[in-house]
Order: structure tokens, then C-alpha cells, then sequence
């Protein structure tokens, strides 16, 4: 349990002790500065403490927002201040200053806001949550605390709590055809204490068994996956209001809600390609392409978006002005969120070909769609690039770095650091064009795939010879995502037997999973995997070389083993990592990053 200390003069009749009670605090009431501190100093160290002017009037959102929200260390409205226990000692420092010398009996008057800018003025980042119509202040008279309870009455918080559940910016159906109804069963969850896991589990659960309906191949089974995938989708939705309804926020429940996000979408292409061939339809190359295609586009914009997140410089290029203008013209807005086919427009989509059509019609019209949106993404983050005048810092190229996933053979290439006048985009689309072309245009088992792959490795390395800061240096992770995603897909095509594309489909979901571990742990502030886990599974440059080794030296047959094996060592090594990360990090109460930017 969380502790609430009280300073200044109690009000009679005044409801916040009941309210700090109902937010899960045990109150205690200081008589001074001294007693303060006491109480302070008695409060455990693993527990949240917060000190509340007795004063207070506010509504109980308002005191939820500021004392309960587990991301942030320190927090504060005006008339409460709270830490949690990493921030414990600089709220000690900080009640010692503003009590002026120790065991002196000041009046508490304004404590708890003479606490929260002493510890701005220190070593912490105190968060100080934007309360749009919600009140909090401390009244010095009896007029303007009546004039405070009336402010209070006028505004409902539960109806300003059930709208900031909904994510500030989101797409058009989500808005418009979930969300309405969506955050009303997000309090229903909360009010019978299920918390965001269980549902991001609810939902990950009706995606699989959407993509089992899907298997069967029948029509029966794609109407019913089709339904089904949007009840998942709504209960996607359901599980990050409720995180924001209730303060759920967690270092696990991000990394789930993230992760399952794609283990929903890449099992329900699977189950229309395993329902496509009930029929006599082999699908599983579209399928393959989707996922591929679906994973480089979240590279391009996890890339870019590293690239860019700590610049200083104002984006002043033609293109962000551009975009600006169109912001202030309503309908565009919608129409631009739209265009880049967000979760919610794409799941749509999916669920209503998947009821009404054929797997084949649903996933090449997914294919196109996504193609058109990842070029109309891509083209204008290029130009925003190249006219824009940013530096780059050394924390954005070492997560460009990161997010290249080089292994050992392309490192050592890398550590020759040979000046080349090609840009490192240039270098890594080079080498990533080669192997997959000519995977694409020989037969299988030629040996200029293995030359090609061998190509790709040392380029793959001279392109991280040097730190990736120039304007365009966030295309090399897409582009090595594309070569290696793209490298297993034409072989297995190329293959033509039994079995090899759905091998292929599950080592490069195996390898997607590991790509989105690393970006969800540089978002999350915790720095990417370790690098004996990216050369224990070969970087993107050494898996590339295997899966082109194989297909030469292996009859067709012996590659699709070759490609179950290496999927399943691969899903085990990053999975075993993966999860003993996250599960720790959740223990150690490291704080949680939710995405509240462009949607997935």
C-alpha cells in the first residue's frame, strides 16, 4: 500500500482523506515539519509515498493522474506531490530544504508544492500531468474554496476519465467504429479488476482462433474469422484504454501489447494460407510477401523515427509545412491516416475480404494496400530527410546501429573502417539488391547465390563502417530487413516443394520477432540486446549466408528441413532471452513506454 502524509491545517467536512483512501493510499497526518519528516522516514522504502496539502480541492481523477501513474518517479499538481521509491531520497532532500533547518516548527502551508520545485531544482524530472478541465488547487479562503467545490461540481470527471482512455490520435475506424464503445468496456473490465494483460491475452487468444476458423477453409470459417478478428481488434483497443483508465501502465504489459500485436496479424496470414490450401490454393508466397512486407514498413518507421527523436533542430524542410497546412484542413487529416493503412484499417479490411472473397484476393489486396501506403510513408519521410538541417547524435546512430542487427562477419568488415564515397544506404541496398535478385533469377542450388549472400556480407559491414548520422542513414536497417526477409522468401519460392514456404514463413516470423524485441527495447529506454545474442543467432548478414548456403548445397527437400531448423533454434534462443529480459525488467519496476504517436 501507498502512504499519503497530510500538512497544513485540516478542513472539517473536507473529503479528500476518504478520496486518498480510495486511490489505495493509507493516510497519516503531519502536525509539522518535523512531524513530517517523521512520518516520511517511517513509510517503507519499496512503497510510493506522497505528501498532500490538506487543503486540497480537486476532483479524484486529478489525484488519481498525479499520485497513482506508475511511469514516472516523481509527480505533482498543484497541492500533492509524490515519489516512488527511486525518488524517495531526493523528496526527503527536497522536504528538508523547504522546512528550512532540521527541527524547526514552520507552518506547513504550501509544502507539498514548495517540495515538488525544490526536487525540479535537483536531480529529478517531476511530471506534471496536463489536467485539461479537471481541478486542483489549494484555496487560501473560504471564498474561493467555494468557488473551487463549484469549479469541482461542474466538470464530471469519470466522463473526462473515459475520454483520455482513448488514445489522442489514432485512425479513422478506430475512432469512429471502436472506440465509442470500446472505453465503456474498459471501465466494465476495470470496475471487476481485470487488468490490461488479461485482455491483451483475450485478445491475442480470439486472433488464434480467428486464424483457426480461417484454416478450415470453408466459408463458414472465414466469416466467422473475419468476426472474430474484429473482436479481437476491439479488445486490442479495450486493453491500452484500460491501461489509461485505470493507471495500469507496465513494463510487461507494453512489451505484450506490442509484441502480440504482431503474433495476432502474422498468425491470421498463416491460418488464410493453411484455409487457402484446404481449397487446392497455395498462398503461402503472398502470405510470406504480406509479413515481409508489413515488418520492413515498422522498420521504416521505427528507424526514422530513432533517427530524428532527440534532434534539437526545428524540422523546417518544405515537406513538414507542407504536412502542417494540410493539418489544419480537417478532412485531410482522416484522409492522410488513412492512406497509410493503420492497424485499424488494415484489420478491417482483412476481416471483411477474409468473410466475403478468397485468402488469395484478401492477401493481394493487402499487399497492395500496403505497398501504396509504405511508399506514400517512405517518399515523405525522404524528403523530410534530405531538406531537412539536423545533426544527428551519437544515441541515434547507435540505435540505427543497433537496429541493423550486423552480426560477427559483417562486423569485422565494419572494423576496417576504409573510407567509401558511396552513403551507407547506397552500400546496403547494393548488397541487399544483389543477393536477392539473383536468388530470384537463378535456379535453385546455383552457386552465385552464395556469391551474391557473400557480397551482401561484406557491404553489410561497410556500411556500418562509420557512424550512420547522415540524413538518409535510417533506410540501411529496411533495407537489411528487406534483404534478409526478401533472400528467404525468393529461395523458398525458388525451392518449389512441399513444405519450403511455410518454413520460410516461420523462420522469418522467428527472425521478425527478434527485429521487434530490439526496437521495443530502445523505445523503452533500455538499450537493444545483448550482442552475444545477436551473433549467437548469426546477425541478419550470417543468417542471410546460411539460408544461401543451403539452398546450394541441399536438394529442395533437405532445405525446407534446413529452414525448420534453423527457425526453430533461432525462436528458441530469442524467445528464452526475450522473455527472461521482460519478465525481469517488469520485476525491477522499470518504467513503461506506451505509444501514443502514429498508430501500428
Amino acid at each position: 500500500m501507498s502512504t499519503a502524509i497530510l500538512t497544513g491545517q485540516p478542513v472539517p467536512g473536507s473529503p479528500l482523506e476518504g478520496d486518498l483512501r480510495s486511490l489505495g493510499f493509507d493516510v497519516r497526518v503531519a502536525s509539522d515539519a518535523a512531524d513530517a519528516e517523521t512520518l516520511l522516514a517511517a513509510v517503507p522504502g519499496d512503497q510510493r509515498v506522497a505528501v498532500v496539502d490538506a487543503r486540497f480541492v480537486g476532483h479524484v481523477h486529478a489525484l488519481r493522474l498525479a499520485l497513482t501513474d506508475p511511469r514516472f518517479a516523481a509527480c505533482a499538481v498543484p497541492g500533492a506531490v509524490t515519489a516512488k521509491p527511486e525518488a524517495r531520497a531526493e523528496l526527503t532532500r527536497a522536504l528538508r530544504a523547504s522546512a528550512g533547518t532540521a527541527g524547526a516548527v514552520v507552518t506547513l502551508d504550501a509544502l507539498p508544492d514548495d517540495i515538488a520545485s525544490a526536487m525540479e531544482s535537483g536531480a529529478t524530472d517531476v511530471h506534471r500531468p496536463d489536467l485539461g478541465t479537471l481541478v486542483a488547487t489549494v484555496p487560501s479562503d473560504p471564498q474561493s474554496r467555494n468557488e473551487a467545490r463549484q469549479a469541482v461540481a461542474a466538470v464530471d470527471d469519470e466522463a473526462v476519465r473515459l475520454r483520455t482512455a482513448v488514445k489522442s490520435r489514432d485512425g479513422f475506424f478506430t475512432t469512429y467504429c471502436i472506440s465509442p464503445y470500446s472505453r465503456y468496456i474498459a471501465r466494465w473490465c476495470a470496475r471487476r479488476g481485470l487488468t490490461p494483460n488479461q485482455v491483451t491475452t483475450a485478445s491475442l487468444l480470439t486472433a488464434l482462433i480467428a486464424a483457426g476458423c480461417a484454416a478450415t477453409g470453408t466459408r463458414g470459417g472465414f466469416v466467422a474469422a473475419g468476426l472474430l478478428l474484429l473482436v479481437s481488434f476491439v479488445l486490442d483497443c479495450t486493453d491500452g484504454q484500460l491501461a489509461r483508465y485505470s493507471l495500469q501502465y507496465s513494463t510487461l504489459g507494453a512489451w505484450l501489447d506490442a509484441t502480440f500485436d504482431r503474433a495476432k496479424e502474422y498468425a491470421y496470414y498463416a491460418g488464410l494460407a493453411l484455409g487457402a490450401a484446404r481449397g487446392g490454393d497455395d498462398v503461402w508466397a503472398l502470405a510470406l510477401g504480406a509479413m515481409v512486407l508489413q515488418t520492413c514498413r515498422h522498420v521504416v518507421d521505427f528507424a526514422f523515427n530513432e533517427a530524428n527523436s532527440d534532434s534539437t533542430a526545428a524540422n523546417t524542410s518544405p515537406t513538414a509545412a507542407l504536412s502542417d497546412k494540410l493539418d489544419s484542413v480537417g478532412w485531410t487529416v482522416w484522409l492522410r491516416r488513412m492512406i497509410v493503412l493503420p492497424i485499424g484499417e488494415r484489420w478491417a479490411m482483412i476481416a471483411v475480404l477474409t468473410a466475403v472473397t478468397t485468402p488469395r484476393i484478401t492477401l493481394v489486396v493487402l499487399l497492395i494496400g500496403c505497398a501504396l501506403a509504405a511508399c506514400y510513408t517512405t517518399a515523405g519521410r525522404v524528403l523530410r530527410s534530405v531538406t531537412r538541417k539536423a545533426a544527428r547524435t551519437d544515441r541515434a546512430a547507435l540505435a540505427l546501429a543497433d537496429l541493423a542487427d550486423n552480426g560477427l562477419l559483417a562486423d569485422s568488415f565494419a572494423a576496417l573502417k576504409r573510407g567509401w564515397p558511396l552513403p551507407a544506404p547506397v552500400i546496403a541496398f547494393i548488397g541487399g539488391a544483389a543477393v536477392v535478385a539473383v536468388g530470384a533469377f537463378t535456379s535453385y542450388g546455383s552457386p552465385w547465390v552464395v556469391v551474391a549472400a557473400v557480397v551482401h556480407v561484406v557491404l553489410s559491414g561497410l556500411a556500418l563502417s562509420r557512424p550512420l548520422k547522415a540524413p538518409l542513414d535510417w533506410l540501411v536497417p529496411p533495407f537489411f530487413r528487406a534483404a534478409e526477409y526478401g533472400t528467404i522468401l525468393v529461395l523458398a519460392a525458388s525451392a518449389d516443394v512441399n513444405g519450403a514456404l511455410p518454413a520460410a514463413f516461420g523462420l522469418v516470423a522467428a527472425v521478425a520477432y527478434h527485429h521487434y524485441d530490439t526496437v521495443y527495447r530502445i523505445k523503452g529506454g533500455t538499450g537493444a540486446p545483448p550482442r552475444r545474442l545477436v551473433r549467437s543467432i548469426g546477425g541478419q548478414d550470417g543468417r542471410t549466408l546460411v539460408v544461401a548456403l543451403a539452398a546450394t548445397l541441399l536438394p529442395a527437400s533437405d532445405f525446407t528441413v534446413a529452414l525448420t531448423a534453423l527457425a526453430v533454434a533461432v525462436a528458441l534462443v530469442v524467445l528464452v532471452e526475450s522473455i527472461s529480459f521482460w519478465v525481469t525488467a517488469h520485476k525491477r519496476g522499470a518504467p513503461a513506454v506506451h505509444d501514443e504517436g502514429e498508430p501500428a
